[in-house]
Parts: structure tokens; C-alpha cells; sequence
């Protein structure tokens, strides 16, 4: 299908921005909604480059509980109905659940928790009214395990999850309306450099890594064929660790901090810092992160 009305949650940077430079390519009219409006001034003009003809841009927070009010009743102002939501606003701190601040920890919880459940809140009414539409939620592997050192974000996820389930079970009395979930294990965007950190150390993506666009694939293949009842993994392992998880919790516990201390941890000490939890970081915003240095991934 082309020619829909898209809104992209999220859309300045890493998956939000592939996925809107996906859906511009396949002439869908776009809604690009970030906190940073410089780096929704560049998105808009990436996806006008792709070939979309039509580009809103929206500078507003999820996480503000007005907020997907008023992105929603813009989109309607402009276009009259709202075909495919994609939420894929995130931020991420590390640190253990003792050394984080609790207003980190906090923060980074509500822009996936809250944030999803306020704009289902918005977005659904006006799904079941049109009898059709697809609300895609971008959650991680990171919403069927936990790692130390990643315990705010791993709460933000599961807590996530439970929502996109709970909001498929309680949809399915309109079967054209459809909530969707991606989940992508590591992906190459610049998220990990503008985490909110207290590990000590500079972080990075675990390998395997795969690029924003294959996950944007995922999405767009979801928005044009939704599947109800699954959700979709991005990344080769993600199966893998899952199931060892899930049924081997002991040698996973033992191996899972050596293992991320050696994958997603540099030998580059840093200072405390709140990252983009609080503010948006627009210098550091972009398509691709720094791994690996020349070329990306799929």
C-alpha cells in the first residue's frame, strides 16, 4: 500500500529516522515527530530526498501526556485519518539500579512505558473509528532479557511489551486495527553514544550489530501486512538468547556480565552523565552510530 498517512514517532534519529526515509520511498505522506527540532529539520529533508511529497514535522514529547493529543489532532487537522503509527521514541541509561539517579531511571522507564500508553490512548479511538490502522511499537531484546548494568532500560522494555500485548488482546474486537511489535536485538544508531551513563566507561554496540534499515524493512513489511500475534525479532541471535534465558537462567546469569562488560563496554573512561534522557542531544542525532567506523552493517 502507498499513499497513507504515516506518523513516525521518534523520527530524528536512528530507527524512527530509516524507517520515515523508508516510508517516504514508498510514497506514503509522513508525520515526523521528535523533542529536537533541528534534527527533524534534517529528517524532513532526508525523506523529502527519498521522494515523499508530503512531510509535517511535529516537535513535541511523548513523554508529555498532552503530547500525542496534540500530535494526533494535527494529523487529523492536516489530513483527515492516520493509517500507521510507528513509536519508536527511546532513550537509555546505563548504570545499575543502585548507582543510577532515580530521575534517570525514572525518565528512561516513562518514554517507553508511558509514552506508548499515551499515544494508544490517542491513536486507537481513531483507529477504531476508521475501522483499520496499524499502531507499531519498537521495543528491544532487552524486553525478553535483562543485563546488568541496563536494568532502567530493560524495565522501560518489558513494561513496554506488556502494554503492546495487553493493547492486542483488548483490539481484537476490531480486526482491521492491528498493534504490532518489532524487536531488535543491537542496531547501529547513535543511541548508545547519548545514553545516560554511570557505568565508568564509554559504551557501544554489542556485536552482532545490524542497521537501522533492516529494522525500518521490518517495520515497513509489519505496516503492510501486520501480524497480530507475534513479534517480530531483528538480529540473528536474538532467538538464541532469548531461549537461554529462559531456560538455562543459571549459566545465563553467570555468563551475561562478562560478556557485556567485554561486547558493550569500552577501555575509555567517561564521567556521570544524563545524556539525552532529559534534553534531546540534536548534534549527535543521525541515521547511523559509530560501529563500525567506515562502513554499516545489515
Amino acid at each position: 500500500m502507498t499513499g497513507r498517512v504515516v506518523i513516525v514517532v521518534g523520527a530524528s534519529s536512528g530507527i524512527g529516522l530509516a524507517a520515515a526515509v523508508a516510508f517516504a520511498r514508498g510514497a506514503d505522506d509522513l508525520v515526523l515527530v521528535s523533542r529536537s527540532g533541528r534534527a527533524l529539520d534534517a529528517a524532513e529533508k532526508a525523506c523529502r530526498s527519498a521522494g515523499a511529497a508530503v512531510v509535517d514535522v511535529i516537535v513535541d514529547d511523548i513523554g508529555d501526556p498532552g503530547g500525542a493529543g496534540r500530535i494526533v489532532t494535527r494529523t487529523l487537522e492536516r489530513h483527515g485519518r492516520i493509517d500507521v503509527v510507528v513509536h519508536s521514541a527511546t532513550v537509555m541509561g546505563y548504570g545499575s539500579v543502585e548507582a543510577m539517579p532515580a530521575d534517570v531511571f525514572t525518565s528512561v522507564v516513562d518514554t517507553s512505558i508511558h509514552g506508548t500508553v499515551h499515544l494508544a490512548r490517542a491513536v486507537l479511538p481513531v483507529l477504531r473509528r476508521q475501522h483499520s490502522g496499524v499502531l507499531i511499537g519498537v521495543n528491544s531484546l532487552l524486553g525478553s532479557v535483562t543485563v546488568p548494568q541496563m536494568g532502567a532500560y530493560a524495565a522501560a522494555k518489558w513494561g513496554q511489551r506488556a502494554v503492546l500485548r495487553t493493547l492486542r488482546q483488548e483490539t481484537r474486537d476490531e480486526p482491521g486495527v492491528h498493534v504490532c511489535i518489532v524487536s531488535p536485538g543491537s542496531v547501529n544508531t547513535p543511541i548508545y553514544y547519548q545514553a545516560a551513563n554511570y557505568t565508568g566507561r564509554a559504551t557501544r554496540p554489542p556485536f552482532p550489530v545490524v542497521s537501522p534499515e533492516r529494522v525500518a524493512t521490518a517495520i515497513t513489511r509489519l505496516a503492510d501486512r501486520p501480524r497480530r500475534h507475534v513479534s517480530i525479532p531483528v538480529g540473528i541471535t536474538n532467538p538464541f538468547i532469548t531461549t537461554a534465558f529462559r531456560l538455562l537462567p543459571r549459566l545465563f546469569d553467570r555468563l551475561v556480565g562478562p560478556l557485556f562488560r567485554l561486547a558493550a563496554l569500552t577501555r575509555t573512561t567517561v564521567p556521570p552523565t544524563t545524556g539525552n534522557v532529559h534534553q534531546p542531544m540534536p548534534a549527535q542525532e543521525g541515521l547511523h552510530g559509530r560501529w563500525p567506523p567506515s562502513t554499516s552493517p545489515s
